[in-house]
């Protein structure tokens, strides 16, 4: 029987799922959901003129929208590190850039992730969706061994693999570009085994949709809180989107891609309203980085802000953010600071989880959503992709005002018409460094230190400069996972007695 049969794998062995403790009926549920490449200007909420994103635009109208919540990176492998262990990218490791097919490093299975912060609590952990924290010798680095009891989805980004002959938008357009060459096809995964390979992209969101909700669905009939980590792909080049959703938008394929994403969260929460646990549950919405604009129209929108992925501007790591719980976080606007490192440490306190032993970079959020107080958030720091210890952050926020000591393009902010987006702008440092009122110049056009600086202002930047000061201190890099290079042998494949490789790495569903 083909996974999008009656019987699927995940259903059997969701039932085998550890008895309730006794307790844990009071303790809320949590569904993360993570966009792939999806820009601050994107969605309707955040001034899209044209995009068709109803679900995700009625949690921004029903819960607390942040303006200035942003994520650790400005590409997938350090960004998802960061939002899953609450610790810069740096201190694990992943670094520089992101994983490839058959890269030899990963998440350090020593790294606490939020999923291991609640299973410990008997929470019920699975993720759908796109991993890209390394795959390993026999996928020892994948969800099933850092905390989630359940896994449905791909390795590595979707463009990391043959594309070119690939059907993205049915009846049969094929996907747009080549993608990566010389790789195996992208396998669709269940916990460790290939259960399809190439991923048939027209399929594969109702199969994650399912798998949603069958897994909410037992969690609620067995009474058991769980943490599902939905970590889409749709928005990344090359997009794709099933039948239902394919040619149904004004914004073209982008715009198909990003509604079948919303319709995904629309059946998350009527899964959550069906079994009664609406208000009993915490949804946290946010992006990975920001839109890749080297796809021009395919690639995103990061509204007014400068830039966009793989850049420590505004674009690159400033995201649309939600936090929806009905009854328990009032609607609302926040301006307050937020961060994906903040994700950890707030579940955990909801949990009544002890936070792990090591050094954390997030804070506890709770005041902030319940409306008891402020932010403890108070500065953000901006690594870039390819981090050293000698440069440290190229900026940081302290309140409202950043400061930029370094800045740099990158090819995945190519084609804007804004030359420090773009790919062959150079590593330039600044000094002093360019410094930005956020409140009112959120484009980082006006740099306050030309001409006249007020008493004020060299104040701000003398107490920045402290912040990256004292974090160099006391952040220690861990040892790089990215530059531990590539072996072939360790790219996924479902026949590996096959030949010749990679191309021989194709089985029919099962």
């Amino acid at each position: 029987m083909g996974p999008q049969g009656p019987h699927h794998p995940w259903v059997l062995l969701l039932l085998l799922l550890p008895p309730v403790r006794a307790a844990a009926a009071a303790r809320p549920n949590f569904v993360l959901v993570l966009a792939d490449d999806l820009g601050y200007g994107d969605l309707g909420s955040y001034g899209h003129p044209s995009s068709a994103t109803p679900n995700l635009d009625r949690l921004a109208a029903q819960g607390l929208r942040f303006t200035d919540f942003y994520s650790s990176a400005a590409v997938c492998s350090p960004s998802r590190a960061a939002l899953l262990t609450g610790r810069l990218q740096v201190r694990s490791g992943v670094y520089p850039g992101v994983f490839e097919p058959g890269s030899r490093g990963g998440l350090p299975l020593a790294e606490v992730t939020v999923a291991e912060v609640l299973k410990a609590q008997g929470y019920a952990t699975a993720m759908v969706g796109k991993w890209h924290l390394g795959y390993g010798t026999n996928g020892s680095f994948l969800p099933v061994h850092q905390g989630f009891d359940h896994f449905l989805g791909v390795p590595y980004s979707h463009d990391q693999g043959p594309c070119q002959n690939l059907t993205c938008f049915p009846p049969d357009t094929k996907c747009f570009g080549t993608c990566d060459q010389g790789v195996v096809p992208l396998p669709l995964l269940w916990n460790q085994s290939i259960i399809q390979q190439p991923v048939s992209f027209p399929e594969l969101v109702p199969l994650y949709n399912k798998f949603s909700r069958d897994f909410i669905a037992d969690c609620a009939r067995r009474r058991l809180p769980f943490l599902l980590y939905y970590a889409s792909h749709h928005t990344h080049y090359p997009q794709f989107a099933s039948r239902e959703f394919s040619g149904r938008t004004r914004r073209g394929p982008f715009g198909d891609a990003l509604a079948e994403f919303d319709g995904a969260v629309g059946q998350i929460l009527q899964a959550l309203r069906e079994h009664g646990l609406d208000n009993s549950t915490l949804l946290f919405f946010t992006s990975d980085n920001g839109p890749s604009t080297l796809r021009m129209a395919r690639g995103g929108s990061a509204g007014h802000l400068k830039c966009g992925k793989g850049t420590t501007y505004e674009g690159g790591m400033r995201e649309p953010a939600v936090a929806y719980w009905p009854g328990r976080i009032a609607p609302g606007v926040t301006h307050e600071l937020g961060s994906t490192l903040d994700i950890l440490p707030t579940l955990s306190a909801l949990a009544g989880a002890a936070l792990p032993k090591v050094a954390l970079d997030g804070f506890d959020l709770s005041p902030l959503l319940f409306g008891s107080g402020k932010s403890p958030r108070q500065a953000v720091f901006f690594y870039p992709p390819s981090p050293d210890p000698l440069h440290g952050p190229f900026a940081v926020r302290l309140g409202k005002y950043k400061a930029h000591f370094f800045t740099q393009g990158s090819f995945h902010s190519s084609t804007t018409p804004d030359q420090a987006c773009q790919g062959l702008t150079p590593l330039t440092p600044h000094l002093p460094p360019l410094l930005f009122d956020l409140e009112s110049d959120p484009a980082e056009n006006y740099d306050l230190l030309q001409g006249q600086a007020s008493p004020e202002v060299l104040q701000v930047l003398r107490d920045i400069t402290l912040h990256k000061v004292l974090l160099e201190q006391r952040l220690e890099f861990g040892e790089s996972q990215v530059r531990k290079g590539r072996d072939p042998s360790l790219q996924p494949c479902c026949a590996p007695n096959c030949s010749p490789k990679p191309s021989c790495c194709r089985c029919s569903p099962h």
